[in-house]
């Protein structure tokens, strides 16, 4: 019989393809890239077609003198990286390294790890895909030569230890130019009016809301207007001018690509798009479900299509008949929109017999929560519409118009499932017919004031950069860890904000190297990387068109001034020679410096202080971080008092037990005491 080395990425999805390969196939795992640029260098040959300098990673000999070992004896070595421009490179690196042919049919490429997803890859073996290893290329040379060439300059010109990159300086600008909108922003003042109204015979109040004043639209700006008309109308009559009554459909929403993953989990689950992506590769990889084995829970991860298999389709049509009854199936198809790669499938459960609760004993809570939002998407986007009755109803008084409108759902369809708990109107209006006169209770008029546009959360930045075409599904978490590890961003109430490091690396760049933080200029790159991709572009003309306009400003980065952060200065006092210290920003963050410089280097770190006192001992509680960066808050006599706790806590004691409350992610206050339980409602 014939022997196979098989190679995968990682020992999970080893052990898990190991179960479902033949006999005669042993499986061996490279631990991710095995071959790359070197670190210590820039390591392309600009003057020869800008030829990349691959060599073999830090750690990561013995692996290759290993899978040589293994080869011996072997009759085939097949390569079952992941299905990615990543994955591709690597077997095209492993391809080179171990001599094989990469025109040779050795590589296999699978979408879920099942027994006949593995078995189908087996008998449909092809080549290296060379269109996916120059796109991948391209992308790694421009990443390369925009880092390693334009982030000295910032070295020179702000500080040391920065870095810019072709899609994290894209992203960081976004952030800043949202920054500049919200101080740019003046509030307006407005007034909106309602009336809260009875039948005569039906006590139950209703809200109608002012549409119209004369012809023109309703737009009181001041007190003194609503006031008087808020007067007029308490002496108004109120009578329907007419009803109409509709059926509304709500659409299930598509399978998850990547993209709208990330931006659920943190909506609903609170996740972290680096959090998502790593529980997410585990469901893919496999894990150990009692009294199975290793399984794959779900397909690749790495898609931004929201195309479904025909198989899993018509699975899915027999778990929903069954389960729901077949009103609750609905034939819906999606396919690809827009600037979609499509190499892929949506995310999906690997196989819905797998239910969540049937396996939930098996997972961590976190890989709970995710399998069973996936799973749950999956369902749901093969469901019937929602179907509510609506009825809208308008209201005349004086020279005024009103409209009240309401709806009840009357068919939950794919809502059983998967956003049950949201928009289940009850608040059908009662029964108008027109001409009817109405009671009214009472005007309700107050002032508000016009809001700036929302700082960016994860899901919203995410949901920005697929929209802008900034990065790809694969560069969304990394992007956003990096902007964060480099101080050019910070996270306030879940929402980021720029430094003022990360503000002044952007204006230097929008300056000086315009392409590089330009919005369009980055999308318009990544569609050419598809285009290499997809065989209609040449990977090295690519990059030396981008090379040309980056070499002239880097010609002309000596005459860019330096940049002073700007500091702030304190009333703490310097415990050397006794000047106020000042606030500066350095690589790791904000800290406490002496004016003095360089005559007095004293330095220490700037503690952030909260509203309440350390439950254990009554000192003054600090905001810290973890080595993760993950924000916590603790006491600040540590290490002589231990007290730590991931919420915030507040200056309030428990009205039941008189312990300290604390901030839920709500914004609700909780008491933290087992025996208590209390809870702001």
């Amino acid at each position: 019989m014939d022997k196979r080395l098989v190679i995968v990425e990682s020992p999970a999805k080893a052990k898990t393809i190991g179960k479902y390969l033949p006999g005669d196939c042993e499986v061996i795992a490279t631990m991710g890239h095995v071959i790359d640029l070197p670190a210590s260098k820039l390591g392309i040959d600009i003057e020869n077609d800008f030829a990349p300098q691959y060599i073999t990673l830090k750690g990561k000999a013995p692996i290759l003198k290993e899978i040589k070992s293994k080869m011996k004896g072997k009759d085939e070595v097949i390569l079952a990286t992941d299905p990615d421009r990543e994955g591709e490179v690597i077997s095209w690196h492993l391809a080179n390294y171990l001599g094989l042919d990469p025109r040779g049919t050795n590589r296999i490429e699978f979408h879920e790890i099942t027994p006949g997803a593995i078995k189908s890859a087996m008998e449909h073996k092809r080549c290296i895909d060379m269109d996916l290893v120059d796109a991948q290329q391209a992308r790694r040379v421009l990443d390369r030569l925009v880092g390693y060439q334009i982030s000295p300059v910032l070295w020179k010109k702000i500080m040391r230890g920065l870095s810019a990159g072709r899609v994290q300086s894209a992203a960081t600008r976004i952030i800043v130019d949202r920054e500049e909108e919200i101080r740019a922003f003046v509030p307006e003042e407005y007034w909106p009016l309602s009336v809260i109204l009875t039948k005569k015979d039906d006590p139950t109040a209703f809200e109608a809301k002012l549409m119209k004043i004369g012809s023109k639209k309703a737009d009181l700006r001041c007190e003194k207007d609503a006031t008087e008309l808020k007067d007029e109308l308490e002496k108004e009559t109120y009578t329907v001018k007419s009803v109409s009554t509709a059926r509304r459909k709500r659409h299930p929403a598509a399978p998850f690509t990547t993209s709208v993953l990330q931006q659920d989990a943190n909506r609903k689950l609170g996740f972290t798009t680096k959090k998502t992506m790593l529980i997410a590769q585990q469901l893919y990889e496999g894990l150990e479900i009692a009294g199975q084995g290793n399984i794959g829970l779900i397909t690749y991860i790495r898609t931004d299509s929201v195309r479904v298999a025909d198989e899993a389709r018509a699975a899915a049509k027999q778990y929903i008949t069954e389960r729901f009854g077949k009103e609750y199936y609905q034939s819906n198809v999606y396919g690809k929109k827009g600037n979609v790669q499509d190499a892929h499938e949506a995310i999906r459960p690997a196989n819905l017999a797998l239910e969540p609760e049937a396996v939930k004993s098996s997972l961590t809570r976190e890989q709970y929560s995710l399998y069973s939002l996936i799973y749950k998407r999956f369902v749901a986007s093969q469901m019937a519409d929602a179907v509510y009755d609506t009825v809208s109803a308008d209201i005349s008084a004086g020279r005024c118009l009103f409209r009240a409108s309401g709806s009840r759902l009357v068919f939950p369809g794919f809502m059983r499932v998967y956003d049950a708990d949201e928009e289940k109107q009850e608040n059908m209006l009662p029964e108008l017919a027109k001409d009817e006169v109405l009671d009214l209770v009472k005007v309700v008029t107050e002032q508000k004031f016009t809001q700036p546009p929302p700082r960016y959360t994860e899901a919203t930045l995410v949901k920005a950069l697929e929209e802008l075409g900034i990065g790809r599904p694969s560069t969304y978490s990394p992007t956003i860890s990096t902007i964060q590890q480099r101080n050019y961003v910070e996270m306030e109430d879940k929402k980021f904000v720029p430094t003022d490091l990360g503000e002044a690396v952007i204006k230097l760049m929008k300056e000086n190297f315009t392409d590089i933080v330009d919005v369009g200029f980055t999308a318009e790159m990544e569609q050419k990387l598809d285009e290499v991709a997809g065989g209609r572009q040449n990977w090295v003309e690519v990059v030396r068109d981008f090379y040309e306009d980056l070499k002239s400003e880097l010609e002309q980065s000596e005459n860019i001034q330096r940049v002073k952060l700007p500091e702030v200065e304190t009333d703490e006092k310097c415990e050397v020679c006794g000047r106020n210290l000042i606030i500066k920003t350095g690589r790791f963050g904000k800290f406490l410096a002496c004016p003095g410089f360089p005559d007095c280097r004293f330095t220490k770190p700037l503690v952030e202080k909260v509203d309440a006192r350390c439950p254990k001992c009554g000192s003054e509680i600090v905001v810290r971080k973890t080595k993760k960066g993950r924000t916590f808050y603790g006491c600040k006599s540590y290490p002589d008092c231990d007290f730590a706790s991931w919420n915030k806590p507040s200056e309030k004691t428990c009205p039941r037990c008189g312990e300290i409350l604390y901030v839920a992610k709500s914004g609700k206050l909780y008491c933290a005491s087992k025996d208590c339980g209390y809870r702001e409602s």
